[in-house]
């Protein structure tokens, strides 16, 4: 160490023996110790002390490896995050509306929910899907849908997510159909389905198939996208739904980037090189409430996966190690008691995206907690990101929170457990097999419960709930309606469609999925796009695939 830190120390030292011990004395601190949110111990002022041992390089520069301070070497002052309200009820030609009024307020990037008969592969006149059809996404059974979907939005131009899962290969096949049918270029569209299947078994608990024909799924999307879609994210692998189910920071971070590693290694198997497709991987992260540990876990995961991608893939092109994620505000911490307050929780959440170098982001509404959000919740959301954007100059400066004792200490301990996790996955024989025992979800089942006890105890404070309560009654707060014409209507179009298409055209496709689905070697992409250019529907390609696949049951985990 040199003389300088040796002096410091000594400094130090006696500042904690004197003027802090004898301050003590007279004003004690609130309290004796603080914890992060995962648990572990804040101390109460970093110094250089803290990073004596810290690498000058593991900190680095914006936009060089290993990517601690950015993914890009100007960040904001050169493009502002993609500011992406997802949005999705009804029909399409419903949230279409919707997708119009928020390009119209400065929304730029698209984000969609799909209802719940969608995610599951379900036709929506489906027994399983009766009541559910639009109610808290937009239904979309056929390619027709897909085309009232977007009809007036130029697809060449603005980025498109689309939060689906099991389903998502089907979906993708639809936009690829819609965008040929316009004479788009393929190599010009630009978003991302979510299609990452790992964090369902792991966390939110939507499948269809088991794991591992899950699995070729992802790997077909992955490897179609790598040829022919050159800008596009065939995958965007969650830490936000893990989080969301109970999961620490440091385990968000961690089970996304073991789901990472199988992903990887599956199309690495597959043949494809690692830097031919690696590029076009794309993340997606929960801010949550914790706001330093939050900006230091964004810090740690860039950081992780570029060594990753590095030294475990032997990836050259530096766009295989840059870890790019879109992120979310924490839907979790949203309460009905005082919803107002929600407000103030998204702005902060958003601040920690921000400082943390998120490429992307959505503001949650602050009536989230009761429905799904109105036009008038999802326009303050949206103002929330505008305000950060073009008021506070905090853009302006390149990871401005870099340096800070405190974050990097933080930054180094997040990364060190989420490589001990990791090597603890490895050990089990890698993350398929981790989940096949059920060991995500105890985790998970484990972080949850403590939390749960924390926050019953008061031990955690959330405002409104078990902190500063008000007698108040029952919130009014105007939510958004529910058409129960709705169903009426998609299944109305539905028929249409299944009324006018060549039956016998499609029964022949069909029994070629089933071929192509029972041949390891054969891409799934080509003959998905046949079918519903000819008219299949979600439900044709689910119920036929089922048939090969079959389908899957969890082992409770206690």
């Amino acid at each position: 160490m040199s003389k300088e830190l040796d002096e410091f120390r000594r400094q130090f030292e006696a500042w904690e023996q004197i003027e802090l011990a004898a301050f003590l004395k007279k004003s004690p601190e609130r309290q004796a110790e603080s914890r992060t949110v995962t648990g572990f111990p804040l101390k109460r002022v970093y110094t250089a002390l803290d990073l004596a041992q810290t690498p000058a390089e593991d900190i680095g520069l914006p936009g060089q490896y290993p990517y601690t301070r950015g993914a890009y070497p100007t960040m904001y002052r050169g493009r502002l995050w993609t500011m992406r309200q997802i949005a999705g009820f009804g029909t399409a030609e419903d949230t279409n509306g919707r997708f119009k009024y928020l390009i119209a307020q400065g929304q730029t990037g698209l984000s969609t929910d799909f209802d719940m008969p969608t995610l599951m592969g379900y036709d929506s006149d489906h027994p399983m899907s009766a009541g559910e059809v639009g109610r808290e996404g937009v239904a979309v059974d056929t390619l027709a849908d897909m085309e009232a979907l977007f009809d007036g939005i130029d697809l060449e131009t603005i980025s498109v997510s689309m939060t689906i899962n099991p389903s998502a290969w089907i979906l993708l096949a639809m936009y690829v159909a819609l965008a040929e049918k316009r004479g788009d270029d393929l190599d010009r569209l630009s978003g991302t389905i979510q299609n990452d299947i790992l964090k369902e078994y792991v966390a939110q608990k939507e499948w269809i198939f088991p794991p591992r024909p899950s699995m070729r799924i992802v790997r077909d999307t992955i490897v179609y996208c790598a040829r022919n879609m050159r800008r596009y994210n065939p995958v965007n692998i969650s830490g936000y739904h893990i989080s969301e189910a109970g999961a620490t920071a440091v385990q968000e971070a961690a089970f996304t980037l073991c789901n990472a590693i199988a992903y990887v290694e599956e199309v690495v198997e597959a043949g494809m090189p690692v830097d031919e497709f690696a590029p076009r991987l794309s993340y997606y992260f929960v801010a949550q409430a914790d706001f330093l540990e939050e900006v230091a876990k964004f810090r740690a995961a860039r950081r992780a996966y570029a060594r990753i991608m590095k030294e475990r893939f032997g990836a050259k092109n530096p766009e295989s190690m840059r870890l790019r994620f879109h992120c979310q505000t924490a839907a979790a911490t949203l309460t009905k008691p005082q919803y107002q307050v929600n407000l103030m929780r998204t702005a902060y959440q958003a601040l920690a995206a921000v400082f943390g170098g998120a490429q992307s982001l959505h503001t949650n509404g602050l009536d989230e907690a009761f429905a799904i959000p109105t036009e008038e919740a999802m326009r303050l959301a949206l103002r929330t990101q505008q305000v950060i954007a073009d008021e506070t100059n905090v853009t302006s400066v390149i990871d401005p929170l870099g340096g800070s004792y405190c974050i990097e200490a933080l930054t180094d301990e997040i990364e060190r457990r989420i490589f001990a996790i990791v090597a603890e996955v490895d050990a089990m024989g890698g993350t398929l097999a981790a989940i096949e025992q059920g060991w995500f979800q105890k985790e998970i089942a484990d972080s949850a419960y403590d939390f749960a006890l924390k926050k019953a105890s008061g031990e955690r404070a959330v405002i409104g709930v078990n902190k500063y309560l008000e007698r108040e009654a029952r919130a009014k707060i105007e939510t958004h309606p529910y058409d129960p014409a709705t169903e009426r209507r998609q299944i109305a179009g539905l028929n249409k469609v299944r009324a006018t298409r060549d039956n016998q055209k499609l029964a022949r496709l069909l029994d070629e999925l089933k071929a192509v689905a029972k041949d390891e070697s054969v891409n799934l992409m080509p003959i998905t796009i046949e079918l519903v250019k000819s008219g299949a529907s979600m439900g044709d390609i689910v119920e036929t695939l089922k048939g090969v696949f079959g389908t899957y049951r969890e082992t409770p985990v206690i």
